[in-house]
């Protein structure tokens, strides 16, 4: 059975669990333990950790958990009516895709119970294994990574934390429909990586972009079946991660403000934080994150795509292609819609619903196409 490759939860975690109050999240979890496993007809949510890291060249020291579980289970829950279970760890297997198979089969189980796995690992390439567990859903999948780099490698390169995309985009099956970068810092990524990214009609935001204005990423969210987060993306100085030092990067309030965001989105089905030191500064902070991520969870709206057009205002844009906008009535929240185009290789089976912003709205009353939408469409058809 899949859930036989997670092992319990560590004494040292248990015996702390013990000791939180009835305000604590520590109290409000179900925990998996040798002597029980979560029933998980009644969970929401399941925490699972991996502990491999054998993608990131960078990292001495085993993955150790612990102090990101103790930081988390002592945070104050808020007003939240979701449930949440801690199913333990996923130890690392005799070699790293006996990982990526352990944690695919178990995420997938997962997806298609309606629970939200929130991974912590271990190295970034653990994003694979998350990709590959959507094969048999039989549907695209949208992957959104918030990241300094574009994370491209040769073909012939074995998978890790710095190449994974490429394995991603050039391995059968390819149900990778858009991915999404949130946070680039240039001088990181050669300009043949940044004009691939324009060329493969996929989306990549600068940090100093983004930083200026975080409501761009709402959107790109709003679509997203996977969000991963590398914590080199965070300043060394906001996450206490010195052990590979980064001068810039978000701060933590905006990356725990990008975590709710991805939270929030009604699509997002697996989120996963990866590339940390292990260490109890950095542990503060991707405790927080997850914190915001489940936040944002339960303010979720059930809109598109569960609800039903009646629920919002069309908005018809006479352009050289009409464009076709919605606002929702509950949200304000806005969509453009991406049309259906008749041919053999089409992707989307039918018309469908791109999320957009406002200002999207607004550049398309004077005449400018948005920028997404023309890629959403470019891609559908090549």
């Amino acid at each position: 059975m899949e859930f036989d490759f997670l092992k319990p939860l560590d004494n040292e975690i248990l015996q702390f669990i013990k000791e939180v109050s009835s305000q604590q999240l520590g109290s409000k979890v179900i925990f998996h333990t040798a002597e029980d496993f979560p029933d998980l007809n009644k969970i929401k949510i399941a925490i699972i950790g991996v502990l491999e890291n054998r993608g990131d060249v960078n990292q001495e020291h085993e993955v150790d958990l612990t102090h990101i579980r103790k930081e988390l289970y002592a945070l104050c829950p808020g007003n939240w009516n979701v449930s949440i279970a801690d199913l333990g760890n996923i130890l690392p297997g005799n070699s790293s895709d006996d990982t990526y198979f352990a944690l695919r089969k178990v995420v997938s189980r997962l997806i298609k119970k309606k629970i939200i796995p929130i991974i912590i690992g271990g190295s970034q390439d653990l994003t694979y294994a998350l990709y590959r567990a959507f094969d048999n859903l039989e549907q695209m999948v949208n992957l959104v990574s918030i990241d300094n780099k574009f994370d491209f490698g040769k073909e012939s390169e074995a998978v890790s934390s710095s190449s994974y995309l490429t394995k991603i985009i050039i391995e059968e099956p390819n149900n990778l429909f858009n991915f999404s970068n949130i946070g680039y810092q240039t001088y990181y990524n050669s300009q043949e990586e940044i004009d691939l990214i324009d060329k493969l009609f996929f989306e990549g935001y600068r940090l100093g972009d983004i930083s200026n204005n975080l409501a761009l990423a709402e959107p790109v969210f709003r679509d997203a079946d996977i969000v991963s987060v590398d914590m080199t993306s965070v300043k060394s100085s906001d996450s206490g991660n010195f052990t590979s030092f980064e001068p810039n990067g978000f701060n933590g309030k905006e990356i725990c403000a990008l975590a709710r965001y991805a939270g929030i989105s009604d699509k997002v089905s697996l989120f996963g934080v990866f590339n940390h030191n292990s260490s109890k500064q950095e542990s503060v902070l991707i405790s927080q994150i997850i914190w915001y991520f489940i936040e944002g969870y339960h303010y979720r709206s059930n809109e598109y795509p569960f609800g039903s057009k009646e629920n919002y205002i069309k908005y018809i844009i006479p352009l050289e292609e009409e464009l076709i906008f919605y606002k929702s009535n509950k949200t304000d929240r806005w969509w453009i819609e991406i049309p259906f185009i008749s041919s053999s290789n089409n992707k989307l089976k039918k018309s469908t619903l791109l999320p957009c912003s406002y200002d999207e709205y607004l550049g398309a009353c004077n005449q400018e196409i948005p920028e997404r939408w023309w890629k959403a469409q470019r891609k559908n058809i090549v």
